[in-house]
């Protein structure tokens, strides 16, 4: 059982993301698969080794992605089950919105193949630093728009609300790659149920080369049909009230507190021997 498995992360931005030990990885691999939607990006992995193999050409309007992922996967435990040393380098982290890696690591542990993932620099990482959000000081809410809108979800108005690939918003099939302002004012009609149309969101996007200025545009909801959407955007809701404190629960900790701070002042007996 020679073969293995690492998937990689580059990061968002190209050469300037990826940690020594992922470039280590494709730079020793004897194949490497590259998920990579950008072109100059793709030709930067190629110059690290001999043989990348992109799995772009997998992708095909219409097609039904679940398959589309499944090839992939297929492309990548044939060569390990080959017994190469198999490296798939993903945009940004190789885990987060990216189902072939997990799927690839899970099928060749259960082969019996070493596999692993190696953490990338994500988007979301970008996110914070680009809009300046601390995503502790009043929490955050994830979700891939389309599975947002097909679920009943409990948003919390007071935390962030993160909308990935909001492009896609509200497809069915599986089988486009954007979708039209109509879907998107189904998404919005879903929004007001929790948020004033006036309310301001952020359309971003991650710089990919070091020469792009990424987006980090604001808008009204109401106005988010009608705007500029591409399959990296990501919508982001700020807070549209103030958290609520939890009275019940400060004063429980307000008698633990008491109480422990009693324990500490009374008195300790020491034995005399």
């Amino acid at each position: 059982m020679s073969g293995s498995l690492v998937c990689v992360g580059t990061g968002m931005t190209l050469g300037a993301h990826i940690s020594p030990i992922s470039r280590s990885y494709i730079e020793n691999a004897e194949v490497v698969f590259s998920a990579m939607s950008h072109g100059i990006v793709e030709k930067w992995i190629e110059e690290m080794n001999q043989d990348v193999r992109s799995l772009q050409p997998y992708y095909a309007e219409g097609k039904n992605r679940n398959i589309t992922y499944r090839e992939m996967v297929d492309a990548i435990l044939t060569e390990v089950k080959n017994g190469k040393k198999v490296v798939a380098a993903f945009y940004g982290h190789p885990g987060v919105f990216a189902c072939v890696a997990h799927k690839a690591i899970k099928e060749a542990k259960d082969c019996g193949f070493s596999a692993h993932m190696e953490a990338g620099i994500s988007a979301e990482d970008c996110l914070y630093a680009d809009l300046g959000i601390d995503p502790g000081r009043t929490g955050c809410q994830h979700y891939e728009t389309s599975q947002f809108m097909f679920y009943h979800r409990n948003i919390d108005t007071a935390a962030y609300l993160i909308l990935w690939q909001v492009g896609l918003a509200g497809d069915t099939t599986l089988s486009k790659y954007s979708t039209s302002e109509l879907y998107r004012e189904v998404l919005v009609d879903l929004l007001m149920e929790n948020y004033p149309k006036n309310h301001e969101i952020i359309l971003y996007q991650a710089k990919v080369l070091p020469i792009d200025e990424g987006r980090c545009e604001i808008l009204e909801l109401s106005n988010l049909p009608k705007a500029k959407i591409f399959q990296h955007t990501t919508l982001v809701i700020p807070p549209c009230e103030k958290m609520k404190p939890n009275n019940k629960i400060l004063k429980k900790l307000e008698k633990l507190n008491s109480r422990q701070e009693a324990s500490n002042k009374s008195p300790k007996l020491t034995l005399i021997k």
